[in-house]
């Protein structure tokens, strides 16, 4: 993610290249769309991903409610 995009501009990019390989066929879980925006992200959501490792276990923690988090 570039420092300039904000949020929503990068999970749309994001979301749309995963919708474009399931169109393909391929297998493309949320759980990997999740991983990606948790690694990817700068450090100004940090508080965000840090409340939310605090408070789900990120192994089952769903697509909507990353991007809620991150957007609120």
């Amino acid at each position: 993610m570039k420092e300039s995009e904000t949020i929503k501009e990068y999970l749309d990019k994001l979301l749309s290249i995963a919708n474009k390989i399931r169109l393909l066929g391929n297998d493309f879980a949320d759980s990997k769309i999740v991983e990606k925006i948790l690694v990817t992200v700068p450090e100004r959501y940090g508080a965000s991903i840090t409340s939310l490792e605090n408070s789900k276990d990120l192994s089952k923690i769903t697509l909507a409610e990353v991007l809620h988090a991150l957007m609120t």
